[in-house]
């Protein structure tokens, strides 16, 4: 990661509400970034990683315009443990390399005390040392299958997504800031707002140092 903003890696599992803290932390004047919307771009036609997708995947998973059908390429992915950690491997360097870049991009056009990047797997992949500091969103399970599932996802495809994940704990022992979710949005974003308070902190701490 680039650029004199504090470094900041925010993780969780699946539905455990990163969305609503990185929402808060760009709303606060961070630099925020998501690794879903790069590996969007990375999946689609002429992207970084599509050639490599399609052919390690094959053509079954392409709709009548050549682009990757992600629920397709998902229903795999969670069923069969070496195909996740293919896809992994074919997408996770490519979206810490694309975050460098868009992070220089941003931090190039305005000052910012915080840069993030949201992404699922930083402590699996041992990519949160990447980092000045890890913030961690974490509920429980019970809370994650009932937000999956209201989202109309099946709840055995729920229980998979969850069954994929490295464990909670892992998570929160690499963490430098654990945020919990398990209550209202409200709550939620005011643990947010505390913890992008205590980051700003330690960047201006730096700063005069």
């Amino acid at each position: 990661m680039t650029g004199k903003a504090l470094r900041v890696g925010l993780t969780g599992g699946i539905a455990s509400g990163k969305t609503t803290v990185a929402r808060t932390f760009r709303r606060l004047g961070a630099v925020v970034l998501d690794a879903d919307v790069i590996a969007h771009d990375l999946l689609e036609p002429g992207g970084a990683a599509y050639g490599a997708v399609v052919a390690r995947f094959g053509t079954g998973i392409l709709d009548g315009e050549r682009r990757i059908v992600r629920p397709s390429l998902a229903t795999i992915v969670f069923s069969d443990p070496q195909a996740r950690a293919d896809l992994e491997a074919l997408l996770h360097p490519r979206i810490l390399e694309q975050a460098e870049r868009r992070l220089a991009f941003e931090l190039a056009r305005r000052t910012a005390p915080v840069a993030v990047l949201e992404a699922s797997l930083l402590v699996e992949t041992g990519s949160y040392r990447r980092f000045d500091r890890l913030v961690v969103a974490a509920c429980s399970r019970e809370a994650q299958m009932q937000r999956l599932t209201a989202r109309g996802l099946p709840s055995d495809q729920a229980f998979a997504r969850l069954e994929a994940q490295g464990p909670l704990e892992a998570k929160k022992a690499a963490a430098d800031y654990v945020i919990d979710t398990e209550g209202t949005l409200e709550q939620t974003r005011l643990q947010s707002e505390r913890v992008y308070t205590a980051l700003v902190a330690e960047h201006a701490d730096r700063a005069a140092g």
